[in-house]
């Protein structure tokens, strides 16, 4: 028979031990994935793989970003309304959705100009950067009054943008133009042009923020460009068609994917040897890294799926259905905004 104090002690017990498990559960990071052609942004619960909302409202969303508290998601579209003839090619005919994931919808548009590959937010969350192709630059948007307050021309076809962890500095890959362009995120001017490889797209900064590494997949390499110099020090060759590109939790291993290859590929920077590679079938696209879980999210490019891989030995974890399209431009949060 347990005494009135016994039982205290015990729901104390109880309870105590329910907090840390729950605090635990909800400690690992949220996955927002927009789907493409699916029309729609999913929210992934990385503590177990799975979706637990989905957001409605969104045309063709390709890039994403958020904000670092989760308090919004900004989406950016592959639409774009035909300009009439004479009109002026600065005129707005796409948007960003800016997705409020407590309130479970999209809670308003921010206009753009052309259509949007991929997005980059600042750290302090107030700044997105929106890479416009057809315009030949980007676009910078104030979530303080979320509207457009720059555009900056910074070369032919621009596909991606990395930002400094400090907040400094910029870089946009410029596919068309060969280069990569880096903007001084406190005058918001070009301040110089990097070496990047031929037709650079997606863009990743090593943990200590001094190597910038960048896909070329014409010619399936990786190039590791010194920050410093703005010079490309080391290139390996990979595979055909490389596309998605991220860092580990370990600053150095970079990972990459092959469309052609059907491969994923764990890269040492520090030694230039593949460590392990996979086949992922079919087409292995965008990839992530989950902070602080050890796991990669990769999709594919022609099935609704992501497979979960273990960022130590490659191993495949599992999928995560979705519900349509393609996945793309992932964000990772640590919280969701509640």
């Amino acid at each position: 028979m347990l005494t009135i104090m016994t039982k205290r002690l015990f729901s104390i017990f109880t309870f105590t031990i329910a907090a840390v498990i729950s605090l635990n559960i909800h400690a690992s990071p949220y996955v927002y994935v927009p789907l493409g052609s699916g029309n729609l942004v999913v929210k992934i619960d990385a503590a177990n793989d799975a979706i637990v909302a989905s957001y409605s409202g969104v045309d063709n969303p390709h890039g994403l970003v958020a904000t670092p508290d989760g308090e919004y998601v900004i989406a950016g579209s592959l639409k774009e309304t035909a300009l009439p003839a004479g009109q002026d090619a600065d005129t707005p005919n796409s948007k960003l959705a800016l997705i409020h994931p407590a309130h479970g919808h999209v809670m308003g548009d921010i206009a753009v100009s052309g259509w949007t590959h991929h997005l980059a937010i600042t750290p302090d969350g107030r700044y997105v950067i929106s890479t416009h192709p057809t315009r030949g630059g980007i676009s910078v948007v104030d979530l303080q009054n979320n509207e457009v307050v720059r555009t900056i021309k910074t070369g032919l076809a621009p596909n991606y943008t990395a930002i400094l962890a400090d907040g400094k500095f910029a870089y946009v890959s410029n596919t068309g133009s060969n280069t990569i362009s880096e903007i001084n995120l406190a005058t918001w001017a070009v301040t110089r042009t990097l070496e990047s490889g031929p037709a650079p797209e997606h863009l990743a900064l090593s943990g200590d923020n001094t190597w910038l590494f960048v896909t070329n997949p014409t010619i399936g390499t990786v190039s590791a460009i010194s920050l410093k110099t703005g010079k490309i020090t080391k290139s390996w060759k990979l595979g055909d068609q490389l596309h998605g590109l991220d860092v580990g939790d370990d600053g150095k291993t970079i990972y990459v994917t092959s469309k052609k290859d059907q491969k994923l590929m764990a890269l040492d920077t520090t030694t230039g040897k593949v460590i392990k590679e996979i086949t992922l079938s079919p087409t292995p696209y965008h990839l992530n890294t989950i902070t602080k879980t050890g796991k990669l999210y990769v999709s594919s490019s022609k099935a609704a799926k992501l497979w979960v891989i273990e960022q130590t030995n490659m191993k495949v974890l599992g999928e995560i259905k979705l519900p349509a399209g393609e996945g793309h431009q992932m964000a990772v949060v640590a919280s969701d905004g509640d």
